[in-house]
């Protein structure tokens, strides 16, 4: 009979005793695959709404548990920083981006006093292992700029070595350090702390991803639980696609925006994901714009259908990980969690920059579709969908990635495990989480300890809370009130209640329980409850390093 303990109070000493004493191995322990996606709308998904084909995610979703409103941080590398570590993004150091400004809460690289789940569950046993953008480096300010050709010739370190991923717990990582890449010739692309000199012909940054997590999953030790972490890019832009999955989606999108709403709207609602009576489509951004009158019908609806190819082609390859996981025995007892970083993104990317190229490495010129004169999709093109589309595949939330409306902060969530959950498969849940809750979650199922001193660093305390409550079909005692700042857009939740400032303007207040699309701004009928609030934001700023912000 399998002895009973609880996750949370044993560390890996005493659970190796437990082994010896009870006939539980460490290696029942679970493994633990943390997949990523990247600007990926909150409704892209088939099991959340979608019309992209995700067969592998939706199979997981079937099979396992949604979480309707689960949390980011609103950006690629805050919501990084918070998932490794467990802390708010200010607190761990990456209150905006991957630059120095110069404050304590916005270093641009993971403070001293982190620690990663990487270093946790490594040190309680764990094989710890990572493909995919790290984004938690500094990104040097420097001489890449808009004129370069042949964007590997200068193949120095692309930031400190010491903050690479297999330099903060991870055994192995094969990915990129910075945010931004060319799909098919990625900048920033290390082995370890190697950079990558060349990628073969037919060479696609997501095949390459999911191919290299299989490989790890197929030569991982038998005898121990691994962490995997899969941190893709897609479909952050730029939009990038091989010819064949864009045909696919060729016709999908010529009725224009309105019409994929309505149409994901109605399908969230058939799926349960939301109640119409509590979730009412908000007017979409821009709503003077018309479809019929858009003189760009055919560049918009390619966009849209580079981005849905490349979300086909990252569920594509999800699947041969799920099948490295059943070739090796390994599926049953392995917790897969599948999140994105923030909403949909708007950006427009306008010109070559630090890690933009102006050209591809053998000399063909990059337009920067700004004025829609060149299709998107191949590798000489840089564009991003915009603010109609994004707005669009958040269906139903509000606004977008770096904004704290729940279109920019609420992430679709995946978990499935046969062994452990204790849910119907294809339950959705609507209790509350949080990136910060991962490190709680994977720390309490490895039986680890958090640590108070790391390698002769102290550690800033955990904030997260575990999910294993709700995995195991539970209430959890969630957080009392959750956080957000991003570049001066404020926000929290307590309870049903959420307030928030947009940048530069007043606080707003919603009744998410009776208007999760934040359609009815209360603030000014409760002006209590506006104060009471904003001064819990206040406190939690000047304890988590969000002040002082940067000039």
């Amino acid at each position: 009979m399998r002895l009973r303990v609880r996750w949370q109070t044993v560390s890996f000493v005493s659970w190796s005793i437990l082994a010896m004493i009870g006939g539980v191995r460490a290696d029942d322990r679970p493994n633990i695959v943390l997949i990523m996606a990247d600007d990926l709308g909150y409704s892209d998904l088939g099991c959340f709404g979608g019309e992209i084909a995700t067969p592998n995610l939706d199979r997981l979703a079937a099979a396992g548990l949604r979480f309707s409103q689960f949390y980011n941080t609103s950006r690629c590398c805050p919501t990084r920083a918070s998932l490794m570590t467990g802390l708010y993004p200010h607190r761990a150091g990456v209150g905006r981006m991957t630059f120095d400004a110069g404050q304590p809460g916005y270093r641009g690289t993971l403070r001293d006093d982190t620690v990663t789940i990487a270093e946790v569950l490594g040190s309680s046993g764990y094989q710890t292992m990572m493909v995919g953008k790290w984004h938690l480096s500094l990104t040097p300010d420097g001489p890449r700029n808009a004129e370069w050709v042949g964007h590997r010739l200068d193949l120095g370190p692309f930031s400190d070595p010491a903050t690479y991923p297999v330099n903060r717990g991870f055994d192995a990582h094969f990915g990129t350090i910075w945010g931004v890449v060319d799909y098919f010739d990625p900048f920033s692309l290390v082995r370890g702390t190697e950079p990558v000199e060349a990628v073969p012909g037919g060479f696609y940054y997501t095949d390459a991803i999911n191919d290299e997590a299989a490989r790890m999953i197929a030569q991982a030790d038998d005898d121990r639980p691994f962490f995997l972490y899969v941190a893709h890019t897609a479909p952050h832009w730029p939009l990038h696609a091989p010819p064949e999955d864009i045909d696919r989606y060729a016709d999908t999108y010529a009725d224009g925006w309105d019409a994929l709403r309505d149409s994901r709207y109605r399908r969230m609602i058939d799926l349960g994901l939301i109640d119409p009576e509590t979730a009412p489509l908000p007017p979409r951004v821009q709503p003077d714009r018309s479809w019929d009158e858009n003189p760009h019908q055919p560049w918009e609806a390619r966009a849209m259908a580079v981005h849905a190819a490349m979300v086909d082609r990252m569920d594509r390859g999800i699947g041969r990980i799920l099948d490295a996981l059943g070739e090796q025995g390994r599926l049953e007892d392995t917790l897969i969690l599948f999140l994105s970083d923030n909403g949909a993104s708007p950006e427009v990317p306008g010109r070559p920059g630090f890690d933009r190229p102006s050209h591809t490495r053998d000399g063909r010129e990059v337009v920067y579709t700004t004025e829609k004169e060149v299709l998107p999709g191949p590798e000489t093109t840089f564009a991003g969908i915009g603010p109609m589309w994004a707005n669009a595949v958040n269906t139903p939330l509000r606004r977008w990635k770096a904004e704290t409306f729940e279109g920019g902060i609420c992430t679709p969530l995946i978990a499935h495990w046969p062994a452990g959950l204790g849910v119907e498969g294809g339950t959705i849940t609507a209790q509350p989480g949080h990136v910060i809750d991962v490190m709680a979650t994977c720390v309490d199922l490895a039986g680890a300890s958090y640590p108070t001193t790391f390698e002769g660093r102290a550690i800033a305390p955990m904030e997260g809370l575990s999910l294993v409550p709700i995995l195991r079909g539970g209430h959890r005692e969630g957080h009392d009130v959750l956080y957000w700042e991003h570049f001066g857009s404020r926000a929290l939740r307590r309870g049903g209640w959420k307030l928030i400032a947009p940048s530069g303007r007043p606080w707003q207040l919603y009744n998410l329980a009776e208007d999760r699309t934040e359609t009815v701004d209360r603030a000014v009928e409760r002006p209590d409850l506006v104060a009471e609030l904003s001064a819990l934001y206040d406190a939690w700023a000047a304890r988590d390093l969000v002040e002082p912000t940067p000039e």
